[in-house]
């Protein structure tokens, strides 16, 4: 089953930009856009290094009950200009109608500017099951045990 995830665009979002798109054939990721309110279309949004920003894409989606849409960066962003995103994978859930704003992050060392148009994430839809937890006097052991951050190896 294709999921069908629909789309509205926010008040005063330029619909002159695409919806989400796969750039290929074999893309996981489905690149979003900036869609940046009209008085900062003209000069974008600069994000100083160190700095964050919630950068608009203009639209709000409605993910099928069993999915969830992850955003994820774009290589090209954090390989040439040190542009992240902060919290990532991000999560939205299929509940969730607001808008959809991308939290981005410079961690080069020179200003990037956002401009109006640019592809700034990658959305990825996945399924979800939801598990039910349960308290218990113990655990079952296992080869790895309470090891963790690093425990199996360098790094």
């Amino acid at each position: 089953m294709t999921p069908d995830i629909r789309c509205i665009r926010d008040e005063g979002a330029d619909p002159s930009l695409p919806l989400p798109s796969y750039e290929t054939p074999g893309a996981a990721g489905a690149d979003v856009r900036a869609n940046l309110p009209e008085d900062l279309r003209a000069e974008g949004i600069v994000l100083t290094p160190g700095s964050r920003a919630i950068v608009p894409s203009g639209l709000r989606v409605e993910i099928p009950a069993g999915f969830e849409i992850q955003v994820r960066p774009r290589s090209g962003l954090a390989a040439k200009h040190g542009v992240t995103l902060v919290n990532t994978p991000g999560t939205i859930d299929s509940d969730y109608r607001g808008p959809l704003g991308i939290l981005m992050i410079n961690l080069g060392h020179e200003p990037f500017t956002i401009t109006h148009g640019d592809r700034i994430a990658q959305l990825v839809v996945a399924p979800v099951m939801q598990a039910a937890f349960s308290a218990a006097e113990t655990l079952t052991d296992t080869d790895r045990g309470a090891g963790g951050f690093g425990s199996t190896g360098r790094g």
